[in-house]
């Protein structure tokens, strides 16, 4: 079976470019998020992503699932990127090819965005990318790349990290959130929420990798902590102390501690944070209320406090979040026509 991969559709219009790397035994699921996010002719939008499939060697290429696929670029076409995707890696025990690292350092040297899902991290790392820097891989392989890679600093409890040109993302469907966090970066909300529709998924994921490790079942019987989840999200606005939580959730506060960590993989506090951060950006995103009004509807005391955790959970304040994700110029978006997806 033949696929070809040159995916990219005809327009007058100079857009993004996303090069995808293919490899021998090509990680096929992982290459098909690239494609199904970038790679798709969308046909409302005019000036939407090109995309090229990259061989990293001579091909045919073989992919997982029986599949042959042919690229009609070669690795000189990471110089014309402004997105580099790797979707995984064949053989993270094997050293990365010299010619796929120098292009790869060649490009970023350029101040191209270099982006890896799954196990295309070690890629990265064998770069001298990942040096200094925080990043992710697939739960199962982190322990491999702390030891192989001492300097880079890995976070295996996340779906992906952003250290600006560089970008990794977790296990394999981990690598739908980092493009959709980078459909965000470059066409904003609006836009990404198209392409979640498309795709049926949430345009952003909440939890990290920790909720997919397997753990044991808990032994404790009584109380629920998925209900109270619920009711916490339905009302954000009110004050959730751990009192307070562990009575609706009919758990001691010790028990609910433990309970919170093993669905969630956060205490109850960090997990509140986090949801009342969710839900402000999505109002900061979305509407034109004013900070006090946001304060209020996502239960933080005061504006001030507001602030300051915003800031510490998004490196940027709220002003100026909305500034940059709020509303989108007309240079910015791509030029819609027709009906939402």
């Amino acid at each position: 079976m033949l696929v070809n991969t040159d995916l990219s559709p005809k327009t007058t219009v100079k857009r993004k470019l996303v090069c995808a790397l293919i490899y021998d035994d090509l990680c096929t699921f992982e290459f098909g998020i690239a494609v199904d996010v970038f790679g798709r002719p969308l046909p409302d939008f005019d000036n939407w992503y090109e995309f090229r499939a990259v061989a990293a060697e001579p091909g045919p290429l073989r992919a997982r699932g029986g599949v042959t696929i042919t690229a009609p670029y070669d690795l000189s076409a990471l110089a014309d990127a402004t997105l580099i995707l790797i979707p995984g890696w064949n053989n993270v025990d094997e050293p990365i090819p010299n010619d796929v690292i120098a292009a790869i350092q060649k490009a970023h040297a350029n101040g191209t965005r270099i982006a890896s899902i799954c196990s295309g991290t070690f890629v990265l790392a064998a770069a001298g990318l990942l040096d200094g820097r925080q990043a992710t891989t697939h739960w199962l392989l982190a322990d491999k790349l702390r030891e192989r890679f001492p300097l880079v600093n890995i976070n295996d409890d996340v779906l992906y990290i952003d250290e600006g040109n560089v970008l990794t993302s977790a296990g394999s469907a981990a690598g739908l959130d980092l493009c959709m966090h980078i459909v965000r970066q470059d066409w904003g909300v609006s836009c990404a929420n198209v392409i979640a529709r498309r795709l049926v998924l949430p345009a952003q994921r909440e939890g990290g990798q920790r909720q997919f490790v397997t753990t044991p079942v808990p032994q404790e019987r009584g109380g629920q902590i998925s209900p109270l989840l619920d009711r916490i999200k339905m009302d954000l606005n009110e004050a959730w102390p751990i009192a307070r939580m562990a009575k609706e959730a009919g758990l001691s506060e010790r028990t609910l501690a433990r309970r919170f960590r093993n669905v969630t993989g956060e205490t109850p506090l960090a997990w509140l944070t986090a949801i009342r951060i969710q839900h402000a950006t999505e109002l900061l995103e979305s509407t034109s209320a004013n900070l006090s009004d946001i304060t209020a509807a996502s239960g933080f005391g005061t504006p001030e406090t507001f602030r300051r955790v915003f800031k510490r959970l998004r490196g940027i304040t709220p002003s100026r979040y909305r500034i940059a994700f709020g509303k989108r110029t007309s240079d910015q978006e791509p030029t819609r026509r027709g009906p939402s997806l």
